[in-house]
Order: C-alpha cells, then sequence, then structure tokens
C-alpha cells in the first residue's frame, strides 16, 4: 500500500472528522458542522490527533497507522507548537505556571515552552473573536508535548487568561524539521515534500 502524507490548515468550526453523526431533522442536518470531507477528497486517511472544532491549524493526515501512533502516543513526546491569542495581559508569574505544568482536572501538564509573540500574521476568523473594549488582549506561542482534550485552553484558563483564538502554527518532526502553515490558507492541504517525508519518525 502506498502511505498518503497530507497537511491541512484546518479552518475555524470543523471537526477533525470525516463523518459526523447523522440527524433525523432536516433543519438539525442543514446545521451539522463541516468535517474534513468537505475540504479532502484523498480516501482513506485520518488525522493525526485533533484539533477542537473551535481551533484552527494544522491537521497532519495519513493512511499510515503505525506513524499515527508514533505522533500520537504521549510517551514519544511529539512536540506541537500553538499560537494562542489570551484575555489580558498574562504577567511573567503566569508565564512561569505555564512552563512549569498546571493542574487541570486532577491532572499536571508536563513542562512547556512558552513566550509572548507580536500578533502573528493570520487570515481573520470567521466569526471574529469577542472583543472587550477595555480589555487588551495578548498572543503567546506555546510548545508542548502532549495534547489532552482543550489542553491549551484549560492551561491558560487555570492561570487566569482564557483563550480567545487558538492556532496550531507547527508540527515537529524529527530534530528540527517543523511543518508550518506557511503556504496554505484555511481549507487547504498539500503533499509533504521529500524532505519532510525523510524527517518522519522511524516506526
Amino acid at each position: 500500500m502506498a502511505y498518503r502524507y497530507l497537511l491541512l490548515y484546518k479552518p475555524y468550526n470543523v471537526l477533525s472528522q470525516f463523518t459526523t453523526e447523522p440527524q433525523a431533522h432536516s433543519a438539525a442536518r442543514s446545521a451539522q458542522p463541516a468535517t474534513l470531507k468537505d475540504y479532502v477528497t484523498v480516501p482513506d486517511v485520518y488525522a493525526v490527533g485533533r484539533l477542537d472544532r473551535d481551533s484552527e491549524g494544522l491537521l497532519l493526515l495519513t493512511n499510515d497507522g503505525p506513524l499515527q501512533h508514533r505522533l500520537s502516543h504521549p510517551k514519544f513526546q511529539h512536540r506541537r507548537q500553538y499560537w494562542v491569542q489570551v484575555e489580558n495581559t498574562p504577567d511573567p508569574s503566569a508565564l512561569r505556571q505555564l512552563e512549569q505544568g498546571v493542574t487541570i482536572r486532577g491532572y499536571q501538564t508536563s513542562p512547556a515552552q512558552v513566550k509572548a509573540i507580536a500578533p502573528p500574521e493570520l487570515p481573520p476568523r470567521n466569526p471574529p473573536i469577542r472583543y472587550r473594549k477595555h480589555i487588551p488582549t495578548t498572543w503567546l506561542e506555546l510548545t508542548l508535548t502532549e495534547g489532552k482534550n482543550r489542553q491549551v485552553r484549560r492551561m491558560t484558563a487555570a492561570v487566569g487568561f482564557p483563550t480567545l483564538r487558538l492556532v496550531r502554527s507547527a508540527l515537529f518532526l524529527s530534530g528540527e524539521c517543523a511543518l508550518t502553515l506557511q503556504g496554505l490558507k484555511p481549507g487547504e492541504w498539500r503533499e509533504l515534500t521529500t524532505h519532510e517525508r525523510q524527517a518522519l519518525p522511524k516506526r
């Protein structure tokens, strides 16, 4: 079997799967969210890991089952980078807490790399985030080695700075080779290059 490796820029309000639960009522059917099937026509590929419906950014899709396991299982500490727009301005103490790990739902997160960044060049989100006139927002760059359900949102909330917009900006492969958003617009995908395929972790 020929393995396929696709990189998708998942838009906001799209499920990280190819199907959704059928709805009996026609009105409910019309309200169903978009899925990966609305953007990717390649058969028999599946997302490596997930992005929440209200998150955006990189998804790696493949039919290579062993690689899916290698990149998804927390014991391999596969690094993921996120750009996170939070409400207000986190102080150094809050950033240190995120770096050292915080407790969310009884679980202590692993240490992370965290820094404040200038607003990244991203297309506007549709619908836009909720702005509050007298409260500023800040962009952070977080690099994690784990990906529990809604982890980034719960981490920033735990230190008092709710997430307003969340974009997965990079997926790190072997060494320092990384898959990034460069050259992709929301809803677009491409095949991995030969160089990127060679940098995929060995199974």
